[in-house]
């Protein structure tokens, strides 16, 4: 009688290894292709800014992890004044660029980006931003005041109501970190972008980029961001919204791109951990 019990004991464990290695296959439904353009035009302080890209792909089925890039598109962008600026691909990449732009402060410039017979456009302004004036570290930062925090700083403008997309890239980080402020509450006043994360140590690096931004870009970016926040529990949680940007298909205004064109003076600071 053991030894049977043994048996079945042993069967019961067999079959429940087998069931483990049952593949589950989850059914998702795959939207139709939607263009997705990334055009963000940055004029770094100190350089020219006359090489800009472009780069257009399409949206793809979530296990698909290659990201189709769009080859066969007609992208330029004109300034107020006509002068008309081409973006040409470098094959087979997605990536459309210019060597002749000419950016300007305060200038305003339309996309023109026409793909399948559809012709998508958005104008935004060339807006400026303050200079990064220094840095400081805190070693007593965070909820438990054993943490590393570092704060740049810079000037706010008095005199307009600004906008600041925050970049943060850092040597031990794989994807750069986002934020968006105002200076609602720091009008003409000092203001500071702050970095902190519990696996930042001595001789870590720490990029810090602030954009210059409009302030629909700002709302965009706000919404986005907490899209991206609330959306980071599960693969699978599906986002409150689909957030649309200012860019406008003229041809079939429901078969919309996803992205956004914006124009940013950039300023970048880098500092090493101490």
């Amino acid at each position: 009688m053991k030894k049977i019990a043994q048996y079945l004991s042993l069967c019961i464990l067999v079959c429940t290894l087998q069931s483990c290695e049952d593949v589950v296959e989850v059914d998702l439904e795959t939207a139709p292709p939607r263009l997705v353009i990334d055009a963000s035009i940055k004029w770094e302080k100190g350089t020219t800014g006359n090489e800009q890209t472009i780069k257009l792909s399409t949206t793809t089925g979530f296990f698909n992890p290659v990201i189709p890039v769009v080859s066969d598109a007609v992208v330029f962008v004109m300034d107020s004044n006509n002068n008309q600026y081409d973006f040409n691909e470098i094959t087979g990449t997605g990536n459309y660029v210019c060597t002749n732009f000419n950016p300007q402060i305060g200038m305003n410039y339309t996309l023109t980006v026409i793909y399948q017979g559809n012709t998508y456009t958005a104008t935004e302004t060339l807006i400026p931003v303050p200079n990064i004036q220094n840095a400081e570290q805190n070693n007593e930062g965070g909820f438990t005041g054993d943490e590393i925090e570092v704060k740049f700083f810079f000037q706010d403008n008095g005199t307009t109501n600004d906008f600041y997309l925050i970049e943060f890239n850092t040597s031990f980080t794989t994807l750069p970190d986002y934020d968006v402020v105002n200076d609602s509450f720091f009008q003409g006043n000092q203001m500071f972008g702050l970095y902190s994360n519990e696996d930042m140590k001595a001789n870590d690096q720490i990029n810090f980029t602030l954009h210059g931004i409009s302030e629909q870009y700002f709302n965009f970016m706000n919404v986005l961001l907490g899209v991206a926040g609330s959306n980071s529990g599960s693969p699978f949680q599906t986002p409150p919204a689909t957030v649309r940007g200012n860019i406008i298909n003229q041809t079939n205004f429901d078969n919309f791109a996803l992205g956004y064109f914006r124009l940013s003076e950039v300023d970048n600071f880098n500092y090493v951990v101490q």
